[in-house]
């Protein structure tokens, strides 16, 4: 157990390596300094011209946001009318039929929102056209727009006092052209020579050590595997996800793969801190995360690594670990490591059946997206964030009898208003979806399953009710992940969690981007002796105290209906 103990520390510690001159690159390609990427500029020269984007075009908040909005709109009609007609159109070797429209409508907002959450198995529900042509493309421009959004945010933080966000278009189309774009080829080059699938064949049928024949399905899996990570996405290529080996060939795609989908949102609180010329306060805001991180991280590894103390008592013995739904090639700490990365930035992705996890680890793990701003997604994560600090800020102000105040601007009723009812919605849309499946469950199955009686939950009790949970939190928090002992192929999973996905990710974009725009259009008060210092130790505190006492509130008691139950009647 110690090697992988090890493994997991040299993952973590490379990570941050690489998120620090990563932050850097970030922060100057949006400064608009001379970067290796400047080979770049004809290509969005002849993307601004074609569209008729004037790149120099300010944008006050409502403008920006209106660009955003609009265009993940058109996205979203493109997607849907693609998976309806997917089996008529080239590209299928394998004759995958069509996406049923309550489908469609779940994956075409799922993969524009940046979950990806997959209520299709990905070697059968799509086909090597939509696969490229519809989930890889959203799996790009969805990572830009919430980086886009972020770096919106801080050029309202950036200046004294200023009504300009920056240019939605601008900021987008570089996201893509010199980060995502670039960072993915080399993925994907990596990928590939270590056995991940590039070609445009149909299934190849083998024979196995037993004598058996199978058809395995294949197909050019490396780049969209390469984005799926980097852009904190999370969809597989095949229904596995990266417990599947040729989506996960070895060690070292593993580690490849749990590092870049991490070092994103890692960097963009350095980026920040390079951006907003506050590095002090970029370093405690990263402390902050990574504190609330292990904090999620330990107990998993332990209870993992442990094992099922039911299966103790018994005598058997347990050297390996709690090995059930987990791949051999990486056993019990490197899968519990995934499993929190992948839900604290709200990834998805997966190296083994969360559905498997002892009940503290999936406690851990529901944390994770219930908080959804330890590091978080690409951009989202620190926009989440920021929605706390505001919180923290009034209070804190409230406690020594001052007006809040952040970075020089006062902050009011509105701000505040504007906060907690992104904060509330979590609450709401998790809570209210799983009290309405619970609902169904009990007193209307034929209703909610509409299809055979029992199929819905394969899990009675504690941890059925936390498949409920764990299904509607991961759509809140756009992760993508699930218990899959949850029968969720049908109209109502489909329906129910299409709304959450699209009112969570926009929601949570649009209060944080508002109340920046406010802040920033005040008249700037410079800091004096009174001044709340928001680059203290101090006050990172009371922001983690803050996101403690909130989700506590928030979400205990339906966590003891669940994975808590669960784990004290072990």
């Amino acid at each position: 157990m110690n090697t992988e103990i090890t493994g997991v520390v040299i993952t973590f510690l490379i990570t941050i390596l690489l998120a620090l001159p990563l932050g850097k690159y970030i922060a100057r390609v949006f400064q608009g300094e001379r970067t290796i990427t400047d080979f770049m500029n004809p290509l969005e020269r002849f993307i601004y011209r074609f569209c008729g984007i004037d790149p120099n075009r300010k944008m006050n908040w409502k403008e920006f946001l209106k660009a955003m909005l609009t265009i993940n709109l058109l996205w979203f009609v493109y997607a849907f009318m693609m998976l309806l007609f997917q089996d008529k159109l080239p590209l299928n070797p394998d004759g995958n039929p069509a996406q049923t429209p309550d489908l469609a409508f779940n994956t075409a907002i799922s993969f524009l929102v940046n979950c990806d959450l997959q209520h299709y198995s990905g070697e059968t529900g799509v086909t090597y056209l939509t696969q490229l042509l519809v989930i890889t493309f959203l799996q790009f421009v969805s990572a830009a727009t919430g980086i886009a959004a972020l770096v919106g945010l801080l050029n309202g933080l950036r200046e004294k006092t200023t009504a300009n966000l920056g240019n939605f278009w601008s900021i987008f189309t570089k996201t893509i052209t010199r980060i995502l774009l670039p960072l993915s080829f080399i993925i994907a080059i990596l990928l590939a020579f270590h056995g991940t699938p590039v070609s445009f064949e149909g299934k190849d049928t083998i024979t196995t050590l037993q004598g058996d024949t199978v058809q395995v399905s294949r197909g050019p899996a490396a780049g969209m595997i390469a984005i799926k990570h980097l852009g904190t996405n999370g969809g597989g290529w095949f229904g596995a996800n990266s417990a599947h080996p040729l989506e996960n060939p070895d060690y070292f795609t593993n580690m490849l793969e749990v590092i870049v989908q991490v070092v994103i949102p890692v960097a963009m609180i350095f980026a920040m801190g390079f951006y907003i010329r506050r590095k002090k306060f970029a370093y405690v805001i990263f402390g902050i995360m990574t504190i609330g991180m292990l904090c999620l991280l330990i107990p998993t590894i332990v209870t993992e690594i442990h094992g099922n103390p039911a299966i103790a008592r018994m005598g058997i013995a347990q050297s390996t670990g709690a090995m059930e739904g987990k791949e051999v090639r990486f056993g019990p700490a490197a899968s519990g490591y995934w499993s929190i990365l992948t839900t604290v930035i709200s990834t998805g992705s997966v190296n083994s059946m969360h559905d498997s996890s002892m009940p503290l680890s999936g406690l851990m793990q529901l944390l994770g997206m219930m908080i959804n701003a330890f590091y978080g997604g690409c951009g989202v994560g620190l926009l989440n964030y920021y929605i706390y600090i505001i919180i923290a800020v009034f209070i804190s102000g409230l406690m020594v009898g001052r007006t809040p105040e952040f970075m020089g601007h006062k902050v009011e009723a509105r701000e505040v208003k504007i906060a907690a009812m992104v904060t509330l919605l979590s609450t709401f849309l998790v809570k209210a979806g799983v009290a309405l499946a619970a609902y169904f469950v009990a007193h209307h199955p034929e209703i909610a399953w509409n299809v055979k009686p029992g199929s819905w939950l394969n899990n009675p009790g504690y941890h059925g009710f936390s498949e409920m949970l764990y299904e509607y939190t991961s759509a809140n928090a756009n992760n993508g992940s699930g218990f899959e002992g949850l029968g969720d192929g049908n109209v109502f999973w489909n329906v129910t969690t299409g709304f959450v996905l699209i009112l969570a990710r926009f929601i949570p974009i649009i209060g944080p981007l508002a109340i920046a725009g406010l802040l920033a259009n005040k008249k700037f008060i410079p800091e004096s002796g009174g001044t709340l210092r928001t680059d203290s130790v101090t006050f990172g505190v009371m922001t983690f105290a803050v996101i403690i006492i909130i989700n506590a509130l928030s979400f205990f008691p339906a966590l003891t209906l669940g994975p808590l139950a669960e784990y004290f009647s072990m």
